[in-house]
């Protein structure tokens, strides 16, 4: 792990203007937020495939449609909880349709502090995991976002990207780790499992340091859907304890979908579920709701002794 830290979606950013250097038929459409979701850097190196759509996401979001359709490999970017917002848009224009479009939210969950809750997206995975053909990829760090980038760029077929507003450490030396579909195995441990998506996952990894005396494993789940079912039946097979952590709604984000694995077979593993629990977030400091709503390595750390004990 690097001392460096940088946020997902500026990462993002930097990535598109390189990928799309050599993808010539990417376009990028932004709903009158470039400059917060850094795709401001594209549209500078290539103003011609660049449609600023103003606050209009569901326009943006057919308009990319149609662009899909004509051979075109569209980007639409917003915040989380506007772009997925328009979710009867994306459900026919894009998810029934079929179409190459790339969804990105940036400034996702909790971490987008003092806004406040109206633009804290925290239920846009659950809404993305219903669409038929979506895949959803949650980066952790700056490389395996560059690669979730190019991945993107590669795959036929929509993918909603869901990116930090505030900075996370560097946690890995290489894109090579990034697989889609397949977690990163970043501890092997016992009896104890700590899963996190994003930027929970530093603070899963960090949490594990203080819960050594259970040797933990942690695992980054950066693919939530199609998620690696292989891996989650396997920790279920070795572990008795689960904890997902993710800045999201418990409800249909990481720990639903790692519940829906867990009841196709015969786990003996008990999931315990950590995030927000069905409630609308609020405005603050990230760290400080980080801690409120017990998703911090510090908060983890108290409930998973609590839990085991």
């Amino acid at each position: 792990m690097s001392n460096g830290s940088k946020a997902t979606r500026e990462s993002f950013g930097e990535a598109l203007q390189k990928v799309g250097a050599e993808v010539p038929n990417i376009v990028v459409l932004d709903a009158d937020l470039s400059v917060s979701t850094k795709s401001v850097l594209f549209a500078k190196s290539f103003p011609e495939r660049f449609f600023q759509m103003g606050i209009a996401e569901s326009n943006m979001i057919g308009t990319a449609a149609g662009l899909a359709l004509s051979g075109f490999i569209p980007f639409v970017c917003s915040f989380g909880c506007f772009v997925t917002g328009r979710y009867e848009t994306i459900r026919v224009s894009i998810g029934y349709n079929r179409t190459n479009v790339k969804i990105v939210g940036t400034h996702a969950g909790l971490g987008i502090g003092e806004d406040g809750y109206t633009q804290m997206g925290l239920e846009d995975i659950n809404t993305m995991r219903a669409v038929p053909g979506m895949t959803i990829l949650q980066p952790a760090d700056d490389l395996t976002t560059h690669a979730a980038v190019r991945f993107a760029a590669a795959h036929v077929g929509p993918v909603y990207l869901r990116l930090t507003r505030q900075k996370v450490p560097t946690l890995y030396r290489s894109e090579q780790v990034f697989q889609s579909g397949r977690a990163i195995l970043l501890k092997e441990g016992d009896d104890l499992a700590l899963i996190g998506t994003g930027a929970t996952v530093y603070e899963a990894l960090k949490a594990s340091e203080d819960l050594s005396e259970y040797n933990p494993w942690v695992i980054d789940i950066h693919t939530i859907k199609p998620i690696d079912r292989a891996l989650i039946r396997t920790l279920g097979d070795k572990c008795r304890t689960l904890v997902t952590v993710e800045d999201h709604n418990v409800i249909g984000g990481l720990g639903t979908a790692v519940a829906e694995v867990l009841s196709d077979g015969h786990s003996r593993a008990r999931l315990v579920r950590l995030g927000v629990q069905d409630n609308f977030g609020e405005s603050g400091k990230a760290e400080e709701l980080y801690d409120k709503y017990g998703i911090s390595a510090k908060k983890i750390v108290e409930q998973v002794r609590k839990i085991l004990k």
